[in-house]
């Protein structure tokens, strides 16, 4: 199989370049590095197990050639930064929504075989059922990042209707584990490393989250992708996350418990008046899995307070050079 993975030098784009070669997939990496690492993606590179392609998908190049012949392109170039999108929306709408334009086009000239979009739990905004299940109405997101997702999900299922792309839509939780390199695990161990007997948080500790590992987060996606192209489907949409959830209190708790301290005084920072931890924050947030367990057969492994531990665990040593 020949795929494209497009934002491959970062957190999940790593993992998922890592998985795919090792299973003898012939692999193109396309990344600007605007976040994304070239150490993540080197060995594999220069060993010659994937090609790497330095491109602003938001802007006209060669990068398209990469397309050629692919037999799937997994579409996970963004900005992920949800915090910023509220100060930089236009940045947020070139990197999550033109760029996604660019590559259902690119794709659709190659004739790829199939399209996997990374979107996200945000478009659903601040769901009143839990947990919440693909279906759930009204999606009303509260931060342009998703808003821009929820515009991308539409521009791919155009282009799957409209010109036979066979796409799968996958609206990931909070995503942990190696190569993280943003997020709260990485925001709480820098802050610890710098200061044991303080953490401040933000928000009030209360929000609530599901989290999963990426090691099986990919394992998800492509259990969904099989089953779309078993399916026949023009595009299938699934929720990728865990059967649970956990506070920031109680990340602030594990993450203490991996670094060994004790007695340390957490100092919240309430954004909003209702506790969140910045503008566009959603609070709650636990996504219904059945559907993607019931028609895949795929399960999480790991709770989201094993995942978080795990994640912790790794980027400490990561950091700490063990």
């Amino acid at each position: 199989m020949r795929a494209v993975v497009t934002g491959g030098a970062g957190f999940i784009g790593a993992n998922l370049v890592e998985y795919l070669v090792r299973r003898g997939h012939e692999v193109v990496i396309i990344d600007n590095l605007s976040s994304g690492r070239y150490e993540f993606i080197r060995d594999y590179v220069e060993s010659g197990e994937a090609e790497f392609i330095r491109a602003d998908l938001a802007e006209p190049g060669d990068w398209v050639k990469g397309f050629e012949r692919a037999d799937v392109v997994y579409h996970l170039a963004a900005n992920p930064e949800v915090k910023t999108s509220i100060v930089e929306p236009g940045r947020h709408f070139r990197d999550n929504v033109l760029v996604t334009f660019n590559v259902l086009e690119a794709s659709r000239k190659a004739g790829v075989g199939s399209f996997v979009f990374a979107s996200s739990s945000t478009v659903y905004g601040d769901a009143d059922v839990f947990p919440t299940p693909e279906d759930y109405e009204p999606k009303e997101p509260i931060s342009v990042y998703g808003g821009a997702k929820l515009a991308a999900e539409d521009l791919v299922k155009t282009w799957a209707k409209v010109y036979g792309l066979r796409s799968l839509i996958l609206r990931f939780a909070n995503v942990v584990g190696p190569k993280q390199t943003h997020g709260v695990i990485v925001d709480f161990i820098h802050k610890l490393l710098k200061n044991p007997r303080r953490l401040e948080i933000l928000g009030d500790g209360t929000q609530r989250k599901s989290y999963i590992h990426v090691n099986d987060l990919i394992a998800g996606m492509e259990r969904c992708r099989e089953y779309l192209l078993r399916s026949g489907k023009e595009y299938e949409i699934f929720n990728l996350g865990n059967r649970d959830w956990v506070t920031v209190r109680e990340i602030a708790d594990i993450v203490v418990e991996v670094m060994g301290l004790r007695d340390v005084e957490y100092v919240y920072r309430p954004a909003t008046p209702d506790g969140r931890g910045w503008k566009g924050d959603v609070k709650f947030m636990l996504l219904d899995i059945s559907k993607a367990v019931e028609l895949t057969g795929w399960e999480p492994s790991m709770s989201s307070a094993d995942a978080l531990r795990d994640a912790a665990r790794r980027y400490l040593e990561t950091v700490r050079g063990d």
